[in-house]
């Protein structure tokens, strides 16, 4: 006796819908550091900018402005938010301090103010951090062309990552 198959029902597809990791908000982590009421680290979402990093950190303490710090500024995962940079003195008799240009967020123009540092040698920092990204420690100016020893250590002072 044969058997007689019987036609394979049409099943229609199931789509389940998968998140893509586009679709998952990315978190930054970001340390803040001044006069903030809770400084330390926060977590604010992907594309946040330092005036939400500073709402994260509860706001800026009564009576203190953010300095010189641009509010603007996009933020990046596992930097440092210094607010209340002004670069005017401390105390009575100390001499103003300027404030540390950091690397990774200068510009042409801030870069280009430093001593020693023109636009031509502005413009090969900015190309460095572009083609290497950002800067995890001051000493990566040694390998920039034109940046020697001497010139290393007077910007050591005037620079931070």
């Amino acid at each position: 006796m044969a058997l007689r198959s019987s036609p394979t029902p049409a099943v229609a597809p199931v789509l389940i819908p998968i998140a893509s990791p586009s679709a998952a908000t990315k978190v930054l982590v970001v340390d803040v550091v001044g006069p903030v009421l809770r400084p330390g680290i926060v977590r604010v979402p992907d594309g946040a900018r330092v005036v939400d990093v500073i709402r994260a950190a509860g706001g800026l303490r009564p009576g203190s402005d953010a300095g010189t710090v641009n509010l603007a500024r996009p933020v990046a995962d596992g930097e440092q938010v210094v607010v209340g940079t002004t670069g005017a003195p401390t105390g009575a008799g100390s001499a103003a301090t300027p404030a540390l240009v950091d690397l990774n967020t200068a510009g042409l123009a801030e870069l280009d103010a430093l001593p020693h540092v023109g636009p031509v040698m502005a413009q090969r920092i900015i190309d460095w951090r572009d083609s290497h990204g950002r800067f995890a420690a001051v000493d990566e100016l040694r390998e920039i062309a034109g940046i020697g020893a001497s010139v290393f250590a007077d910007l050591a002072k005037r620079v931070r990552v």
